[in-house]
């Protein structure tokens, strides 16, 4: 559908039209429990596709659509004469596969919960690998060294002092 402000417009009352008449006009007993979801025209405002949804089984659904096939002439000489256009769009039902999308995401939505619960009871009873804290810290770092005697270069402060003296006698 082409995003035309007059054509959203239409739409809306089409829709309106459509859910009014379904409940207090069409009396056929194989129309079921239904529900218009939405109604995109085109364009050039000649052709409305209107969604609906069924409460039921398939037997439900069939029947639904056959009542609104034989009945689609009805419908389409009343929203001519409500819309009061010169053309009159052609209407086309088309079941609407929201119910069943979402009852799909749901199922999608438990079963990663589900496996959330599981991956998180493994976690909560797993253990380490290695030590609880594997870095080493500084009261165990003098014991293993057996003094406190820095690793690297072992001169006296004596002789440092000496090599600073001789670098300057130098310069």
């Amino acid at each position: 559908m082409v995003d035309h402000p007059r054509a959203r417009k239409m739409a809306d009352r089409i829709k309106q039209i459509v859910a009014e008449m379904l409940d207090t006009r069409i009396k056929d007993p194989r129309l079921g429990f239904i529900t218009v979801t939405d109604t995109r025209v085109t364009g050039d405002l000649q052709h409305a596709t209107v969604f609906y949804t069924v409460l039921g089984d398939e037997e439900a659904r069939v029947g639904t659509a056959a009542a609104l096939e034989s009945a689609k002439g009805v419908i389409r000489s009343e929203v001519g004469k409500q819309i009061g256009i010169r053309l009159t769009p052609t209407l086309e039902f088309i079941l609407d596969a929201v119910p069943e999308t979402a009852a799909y995401l749901e199922g999608l939505l438990r079963e990663a919960a589900e496996r959330d619960a599981e991956v998180h009871a493994l976690a909560a009873a797993a253990e380490y690998a290695g030590e609880a804290d594997p870095y080493k810290h500084d009261d165990a770092g003098e014991d293993e060294l057996g003094g406190d005697e820095p690793d690297g270069d072992e001169r006296d402060d004596d002789e440092l002092d000496q090599v600073r003296e001789g670098d300057d006698d130098r310069a």
